[in-house]
């Protein structure tokens, strides 16, 4: 008995055409014999979907009680009939015992269409053998409640289901507790001055002291004398090498790179089989959509430096501009001399006018692939460093104020498209304690101030190069420099009024440089502390991020406490180098830029996507550095679920358009075949990612944008269907419950 009834006009297909179809697939596949295969199958020539969103006044839908055969839905359009049985499980797969009931029950959202859900049903198979899948489950658990512990003294994010799961494992019940929540500064109000002095707080007199590469925070000198710190949550090194250990050990392990690969398999095959099903009906949600769509719904360029925010055009403008009506500012100093710009161009051997983008030569290009080291040249406008001090740079003879007109006329045209946002890069070296101080007072003079703008400092990893030419006597100094100066404007704001300002506009903390270099050192108890190291090598990736990490704890405890903004660690990792690199991010980091090596280790990549970790990706920086476009794994995380955002880089190397945040999402879109669903729950997640106020989230994303899942998107505002929303949910609330239900099975 056939499965479905074909309708009556589906057997009258013209003899004559369908012995032509027949002849052109038989030719096509070279053999002949596969014509008898298909000629028993009648095909209706009016496709069933189409024709139902053509007559969708006249569609109705009839559910029927559930049968011994299973519940079957019927629907009824016009004279056509066509029974399609889908099996719903009566429990959701999310289903975990002893749990909140909003994971343990079948989720029901009033505002989630229906839609055809992907469930496994019979006994599950890891693909490991019982022992293994327990030894797996107890890794992955313990990996989480690493990342949740090192989350939450450092006051970062990290999601609320996976809390809830682990809660349950450990056999007690949650409770929000959104005292380990970051805090940003919220937005001016209409009409109060971003840059006010009159509300800093009072001094709170406390003594600093750095020990072993961290800030101590003393309530006194006779304190400090006594080695007798306040109660801050200070970073155990012993504990964190004891974690770091055994997640190299983890993701070492066959077992667990076995099952991890299986599961990134499956959720690559569920998702393509969710949008063969549902992209009908969630491209239908977002038509239904009224007023929002991709172009106006809220998107932030989550990873992009200061000093390439620009596009080679612009740059190339404000260069004949200045020198048209600059030509006798003295502009540039020596040791011997003073310049004045046009003496400064002569000098170089050029004249404005007859510079294009090509001579400007910033834009990366194919002798950059596999080499930062001229990558790092394109910062050179002409090749010239002079330039690059005089338009580039904040601290030079004009106290940077062609730099802040650059950066004010890319903040006019994020304004002006009203709705992209970027977070730029400011450079603090650690040569030198004053860097602050400069770097504050050239924000605050300038009045760099953008309401579609949020900042982060970046902390290049160039320690060597310091260290060479006698700046540093060890690391130790280089972590003075970089963050005391931030503890003493925290704890006497009215002292620092500058520094203390321009913290408020600081959402976090970035490591960068090239991941390639490789250091020859492993972090360990053997590792010399940072006042040791004299020497001139550099230290390794992970020694770099731990010592980061670790002020950044202390420093956001102090802060939160003074009621002042706290800040993310958000470093560069995975864009090359060793694998030990994200294993360290997904220990300390918010979130982190580029993420490309977690292709290359399926443990690390499923922990990324259980834990929900944001990755700013990057695929037009990368085509030029270090992957090719087309291999870039942008979309095998995207359709995995990993919480991935696209960004920029740098503008002024890669990308030629006056919005290139807009430019990275249309050749995304078109190289990986986006839908319009696909980007708007990218642009939500660069949204969520970013450094942006409470207040501002709340009024791009909606109210419940805490809440994860449908309850916590409207639609309305993100244009991602809630079909969608659904979809991942359920299916990472799944995977969650693989591990918990492998854990109570060994009780």
């Amino acid at each position: 008995m056939p499965l479905f009834k074909l309708p009556a006009e589906g057997k009258q297909i013209d003899d004559a055409m369908r012995s032509f179809a027949e002849k052109v697939f038989a030719s096509e596949v070279k053999d002949e014999g596969g014509r008898h295969e298909i000629s028993p199958f009648d095909v209706d020539e009016i496709c069933p979907i189409s024709f139902r969103e053509m007559q969708a006044h006249i569609f109705h839908m009839e559910t029927l009680a559930t049968s011994t055969e299973g519940r079957r839905k019927k629907r009824f359009q016009g004279r056509k009939t066509v029974n399609l049985s889908i099996p719903i499980s009566e429990t959701s797969s999310t289903k975990l015992s002893h749990i909140d009931e909003c994971i343990s029950s079948s989720p029901t959202y009033e505002t989630v269409p229906d839609f055809q859900r992907v469930q496994i049903t019979g006994d599950y198979a890891s693909g490991v053998t019982v022992e293994d899948f327990e030894v797996v489950c107890k890794g992955l658990y313990r990996a989480l409640c690493i990342r949740e512990k090192y989350m939450q003294k450092s006051f970062q994010r990290f999601p609320k289901t996976p809390s809830k799961y682990l809660r349950n494992i450990d056999g007690e019940a949650w409770v929000a507790n959104e005292s380990f929540y970051p805090v940003f500064t919220p937005p001016p109000k209409k009409g109060e001055d971003p840059f006010r002095t009159d509300d800093l707080p009072a001094n709170l007199g406390y003594h600093l002291k750095m020990k072993d590469g961290v800030v101590y925070i003393y309530p006194n000198e006779a304190a400090a004398s006594k080695d007798e710190p306040k109660p801050y949550p200070y970073p155990n090194l012993a504990d964190f090498l004891d974690d770091m250990n055994f997640l190299l050990a983890l993701i070492a392990q066959g077992p667990v790179k076995t099952y991890t690969h299986r599961r990134l398999k499956f959720l690559s095959s569920k998702f393509q089989v969710h949008q063969m099903l549902n992209e009908m009906d969630e491209l239908k949600e977002l038509k239904n959509n009224p007023h929002r769509d991709f172009y106006n719904c809220r998107k932030v360029d989550t990873h992009i430096h200061a000093a390439a925010c620009m596009n080679q055009k612009h740059l190339l403008r404000f260069i004949k501009k200045s020198y048209h009506i600059d030509a006798d500012r003295v502009v540039y100093s020596t040791n011997e001399k003073t310049l004045t710009l046009k003496e400064l161009f002569t000098k170089l051997k050029m004249h404005p006018y007859d510079l294009t983008v090509d001579s400007l030569d910033v834009h990366a290009g194919r002798q950059t692939f596999q080499r930062f080291d001229k990558f790092n040249d394109k910062y050179n406008p002409v090749g010239a460093s002079e330039l690059r001090d005089l338009y580039l740079k904040t601290d030079n003879c004009i106290n940077g104020e062609y730099f802040a007109t650059i950066i004010k006329e890319v903040g006019a045209d994020l304004v002006e498209a009203k709705y992209q946002h970027a977070e730029p890069r400011l450079s603090i070296y650690g040569r030198s304690p004053e860097e602050w101080n400069k770097l504050s007072s050239w924000f605050v003079s300038n009045r760099i101030y953008c309401p579609n703008m949020t900042w982060m400092i970046q902390v290049p990893r160039i320690y060597d190069v310091f260290r060479s030419k006698n700046f540093l006597p060890h690391f130790g100094k280089m972590l003075e420099n970089i963050f005391l100066p931030v503890f003493e404007a925290t704890i006497n704001p009215q002292a620092h009024p500058d520094l203390s300002v321009f913290l408020k506009h600081i959402t976090g903390f970035d490591s960068v440089d090239d991941e390639s270099k490789h250091s020859g050192h492993m972090f360990s108890f053997k590792s010399p502390k940072p006042q040791e190291w004299t020497m001139e090598n550099n230290p390794s990736y992970t020694y770099y991020c731990y010592y980061m990490y670790a002020n950044i704890m202390v420093l956001n405890s102090l802060r939160k406490e003074r009621g002042m903004n706290t800040f993310l660690f958000r470093p560069h990792c995975g864009e090359a180098g060793a694998i030990t690199h994200l294993m360290t991010a997904f220990m300390i980091a918010d979130n982190i830029s580029h993420g490309l090596n977690l292709k290359k280790s399926p443990v690390l990549q499923y922990l990324f996507f259980l834990a929900q970790i944001p990755i700013a990706m990057s695929p037009l920086s990368n085509n030029s550095l270090f992957l090719e476009y087309a291999k870039n794994p942008f979309l095998d995380f995207l359709q995995k679920g990993l919480m991935i955002s696209l960004s920029t880089d740098d503008p002024m190397q890669f990308h030629f358009t006056k919005e290139p945040l807009m430019e990275e999402y249309a050749i995304a879109a078109q190289v990986f075949k986006l839908s319009t669903c696909d980007m708007c729950e990218v642009a939500r997640n660069s949204v969520l990612q970013c450094g942006i106020s409470h207040e501002e989230k709340a009024k791009f994303l909606g109210n419940n944008y805490l809440e994860e899942g449908p309850s916590g998107n409207d639609i309305r505002k993100t244009n991602v269907a809630q079909i969608r929303m659904a979809y991942r949910y359920e299916t990472w609330c799944y995977e969650l419950n693989l591990i918990a239900e492998g854990l109570k099975s060994t009780e």
